[in-house]
């Protein structure tokens, strides 16, 4: 066996992206010792009988002690507080990473409570599903699928050079950002998606006309799409609409103006600008296709990674 990348490594937090992270850990060897901490007696259970590390704390210092990386995977409204607390457990030369899909705020919340002598680089994983908790996750969630690092200045290379190795070897490609411009790029390919599936499902359970069993029989025709968004974990999505604010309702306000549009174009119809906008937006379908960012399958390729995309069906 290979030397591990890691001699220890702690999770913090369990939920979907940590259970997939110890999974893949294991698989690949990448460290000599995992240690997990959480904070619910019952999910900490959950995971020892799942076997997914070598240690359970429901401490979260107790965890990170003599760790040489700790991946912080918890709502990111509970960033600042994780932080607070594995802060007198980690060791000099330490590196300190997260999960989360915001990171101006992660960042504020979480810098002033690492010591100086300990290396934080926040990052991003964009992989996932609606499920959560720690039956949840699986080893195949990262393949060819990016993480984000968004270093701070000054930030060590080595250390960087460490964690852009343990993600390739989960099976990511690794991309370096700007704190501010990945919040504004995940408010658009991420948070309002997201957002506009909750509200449109809402809505549909809102209406008098619309009974929860037609909503059901006919999802097909392009619902179900929406209610699979809906259905992800909703403190997290509560703390990223809260800790991405200004980026979500710069792209709300844009989205809310482009939908004032294409309801004009429908009222006076203008059959040329429903037919360019459907067309450029099929084009960018197609084009994460062969990105090898979705494939053509039921679950959204979450299970067949080996499998090449298929043609987009012409039909509705």
């Amino acid at each position: 066996m290979p030397e591990p990348l890691f001699q220890k490594i702690a999770l913090v937090g369990i939920g979907l992206i940590g259970s997939s992270l110890a999974r893949v850990i294991r698989r690949e060897g990448l460290a000599g010792r995992l240690s997990i901490a959480t904070r619910r007696a019952e999910t900490l259970a959950r995971a020892r009988e799942l076997g997914l590390g070598d240690d359970y704390f429901l401490d979260a210092a107790e965890a990170v002690r003599d760790a040489d990386l700790v991946i912080v995977s918890v709502p990111v409204g509970a960033s600042g507080t994780v932080a607070a607390e594995i802060a007198g457990g980690l060791k000099p030369g330490a590196i300190v990473t997260d999960a989360g899909s915001t990171k101006t705020s992660v960042i504020r919340e979480m810098t002033s409570f690492i010591p100086e002598n300990v290396h934080f680089i926040p990052g991003h994983p964009i992989a996932g599903t609606e499920h959560s908790g720690p039956d949840a996750g699986f080893a195949e969630l990262f393949e060819e699928r990016w993480c984000i690092l968004t270093p701070l200045p000054g930030t060590d290379a080595e250390a960087q050079a460490n964690l852009t190795r343990f993600w390739e070897a989960c099976g990511s490609r690794v991309d370096t950002m700007d704190p501010e411009h990945h919040d504004m790029v995940l408010a658009i390919v991420s948070h309002l998606p997201h957002i506009i599936a909750y509200n449109i499902v809402g809505t549909a359970d809102d209406l008098e006309t619309v009974t929860k069993s037609e909503v059901i029989k006919y999802s097909a025709s392009g619902f179900r799409d929406f209610t699979r968004l809906a259905a992800s974990d909703p403190t997290m999505w509560r703390d990223v609409c809260l800790h991405n604010r200004d980026a979500i309702l710069e792209m709300l306000a844009r989205f809310s103006e482009d939908l004032s549009a294409l309801q004009r174009a429908i009222r006076w119809g203008d059959g040329d600008k429903l037919f360019d906008l459907f067309t450029r937006t099929r084009d960018i379908r197609r084009s994460i296709i062969e990105a090898g960012q979705e494939i053509d399958v039921p679950d959204f390729g979450r299970h067949v990674l080996a499998h090449p995309p298929k043609p987009e069906s012409e039909s509705a």
